[in-house]
């Protein structure tokens, strides 16, 4: 919790200073990228976690590898980090400073999950017909899970509303079985 909660403040002071900037989606699509390439695990995130590491050693290693490739908002966020040695939060700030854009935006995340890729057409038609019943603006994210034999799955935040072919068999199972 203590660390959602500083991961959210460093994501709310680098998305007012986009904003400030006009940069909000090339400093989160940066802060993505970091999080990325320095991982959970491998060299660069041994290397990035370390306190073996001196301070000054990583802000000129991230320096040279980040600077003219990452917007300066997000490498000045990552050098801070390195500064207070709170490099871990890096993750945890860039999935926050995705979320505070949403919000500020007044989108929400929406899941679209089919056995096949949806064209165009029907996924614009779903997301306006959803639009429309929440009021409420989406980002769309399109999966392909073939075990849904057809149809759609919608997660939106914690609602998942299960229009799938499979979803659909497994609820008859389910009746079948209980009922004998």
């Amino acid at each position: 919790m203590v660390n959602q909660t500083l991961a959210r403040r460093y994501a709310s002071a680098s998305l007012a200073l986009a904003r400030d900037r006009g940069a909000v989606d090339r400093v989160g699509a940066d802060l993505r990228e970091m999080a990325r390439v320095i991982g959970d695990e491998g060299a660069i995130h041994d290397f990035f976690v370390s306190p073996v590491v001196a301070r000054p050693d990583k802000e000129r290693v991230f320096f040279e590898v980040f600077e003219g490739r990452a917007h300066e908002i997000a490498l000045h966020t990552l050098l801070l980090l390195v500064r207070k040695r709170r490099e871990f939060l890096l993750g945890a700030i860039a999935s926050e400073y995705l979320a505070l854009d949403r919000a500020a935006r007044g989108a929400e995340k929406l899941t679209l999950a089919s056995a096949r890729p949806l064209d165009e057409s029907e996924r614009v038609k779903l997301v306006e017909r959803l639009e429309s019943a929440y009021g409420k603006k989406f980002e769309v994210t399109q999966v392909v899970h073939p075990a849904l034999i057809g149809g759609v799955r919608i997660t939106m935040g914690d609602r998942r509303i299960d229009a799938s072919i499979a979803g659909r068999l497994d609820a008859l199972a389910r009746e079948l079985f209980h009922a004998t």
